[in-house]
């Protein structure tokens, strides 16, 4: 089982990392306590190589200062287990060092227990290992902060570690303040790179891109899954089956088209998503564990929205078993129930019955009307505070648009574009991501992404993104272009 399991049932713990202990000394009032430099600064070069190679920003130990009720997160032999610091805990938002971020299953894990939305940072072993094994110290001590040898004043006075007023003792060493990938999370936004600056040509003329919102084409490759021809249907009831198993998808399309609903089947993710999108089922059945987008995401998308959330889900798992793990995952997720696998067809079929019996057709279809008036409202407010200068303004209507609607693919591209002008480089790239999740064709995304990584020094990303940028560039000449630069960064 994974982190979920082993912090719920007790499992024996495998070899902790080494600890390295470091002399603590009180800062102010006693009210912290900060670790003894070494005498060695971090490798910055390593962790912007790191940071390169995973695609995430990196997060230089030694200048951050850790709030000891945020570890409450997260109990010690699993954060020793899987090499994972929380760093910053926020209502719906969780921070984490790690040494491989690119784990995404540790992730989806951490996501589950947790309910909240995490944000991977990569981190120096080393580094990481010294931070973890003296936070946790700390915590068995009842300290309130952990601050890290090179924290900055700033920082701890952010955090709450100083007073406002009270003087800091005068520094042993030269801050630096961080440059590039390597960032100290200290407040909520939880922002990387933020120093990087973006030229308004490199986004196109804004007033001409945020516009409307636009539905997936509907020759969108892909987006209709492994089955998803038009069958007739009782009711016009269709019926969302995601499965990444072949038999289970048949098996359960043969069984449901008996039954007279139309089926749509998905077997990873994002097309899982696209599909909701486009077709906006009446009821999904979604396998928890999938490629490229878990269960438990989807969940948290749909049900977080206005103009998806009625869709009833009933979610089918092999892994997590018992009463608790399904009333945990009804009451994070906001699915409506939840079956074991190896299920009994009597029970998928009850559970149908059941939440299409709560159905009400004529008034989902009212609020799907008024959700799409409401994200139309907020771009449009969100088109309004751009053009008179009000940038901040701009990005909440947006925020708020996808609130309503998180499918919207290019309320997610022009909020990306108006982070990047705010120089939230990390918040745009994310966007921009999502956009491509679910129009993976979307040139200006792609192009937008590319630019991105490149300004927050994600060079290998940035070539990646590039490389599926010709497949899908408008013309000859925009391809042509785009080889040049290639050759530029290779």
């Amino acid at each position: 089982m994974g982190v979920y399991s082993e912090m719920n049932q007790g499992s024996d713990p495998k070899k902790a990392l080494g600890r390295i202990a470091l002399n603590q000394r009180a800062i102010g009032d006693g009210r912290s306590a900060q670790a003894d430099p070494d005498g060695q600064p971090p490798d910055l070069d390593a962790l912007k190589a790191l940071s390169d190679q995973f695609g995430v920003p990196g997060i230089d130990l030694s200048q951050v200062c850790i709030r000891i009720s945020d570890l409450e997160l997260l109990p010690r032999e699993i954060a020793e287990r899987h090499a994972i610091l929380p760093v910053l805990v926020r209502e719906d938002r969780v921070f984490v060092a790690m040494v491989s971020p690119g784990d995404k299953h540790i992730i989806d894990e951490l996501e589950f227990v947790t309910g909240k939305k995490v944000y991977p940072y990569v981190a120096l072993p080393n580094e990481l290992q010294r931070a973890l094994a003296s936070a946790y110290d700390l915590k068995n001590r009842g300290e309130p902060f952990y601050v890290a040898p090179r924290c900055p004043e700033e920082t701890l006075r952010r955090m709450g570690a100083l007073p406002p007023q009270q003087e800091a003792e005068p520094p042993s060493h030269q801050q630096t303040a961080p440059v590039g990938p390597e960032v100290v999370v200290d407040d909520a936004t939880g922002r990387a790179a933020e120093r990087s600056e973006l030229n308004d040509g490199e986004f196109g003329n804004m007033s001409g891109d945020v516009s409307v919102v636009t539905d997936l084409p509907g020759s969108l490759p892909g987006a209709g899954g492994p089955s998803s021809e038009a069958q007739p249907s009782v009711g016009g009831r269709t019926i969302l089956v995601v499965d990444d198993e072949p038999d289970i998808r048949k098996m359960l399309g043969r069984l449901l088209k008996d039954r007279g609903y139309r089926v749509v089947e998905a077997d990873r993710g994002l097309q899982a998503l696209r599909i909701v999108k486009e077709q906006v089922p009446d009821i999904i059945i979604l396998d928890a564990m999938l490629p490229e987008v878990h269960g438990f995401e989807i969940a948290r998308r749909i049900k977080g929205s206005q103009k998806y959330g009625h869709i009833p889900i009933i979610m089918i798992s092999a892994v997590y078993r018992g009463w608790r793990y399904a009333e945990d995952v009804k009451s994070s997720y906001g699915v409506d129930c939840y079956i074991e696998k190896p299920f009994r067809i009597a029970d998928i079929l009850k559970a149908i019955d059941d939440v299409a019996a709560r159905q009400a057709k004529p008034a989902q279809d009212a609020g799907k009307a008024d959700a799409s008036s409401e994200a139309e409202k907020a771009l449009a407010a969100g088109v309004a505070a751009y053009q008179a200068g009000d940038i901040d303004g701009a990005i909440e209507h947006l925020r708020r648009g996808i609130g309503i609607d998180p499918l919207a693919y290019r309320m997610h591209f022009h909020l990306a574009l108006l982070c990047g002008k705010k120089g939230l480089l990390y918040e745009a790239i994310q966007h921009l991501e999502r956009a491509l999740d679910i129009n993976p064709r979307h040139f200006p995304a792609m192009k937008n992404l590319a630019v991105l990584y490149q300004k927050a020094g994600f060079r290998n990303k940035a070539i990646e993104t590039w490389e599926r940028a010709i497949a899908v560039a408008p013309d000859e000449a925009t391809r042509q272009s785009i080889k040049e630069l290639l050759l530029g960064l290779l």
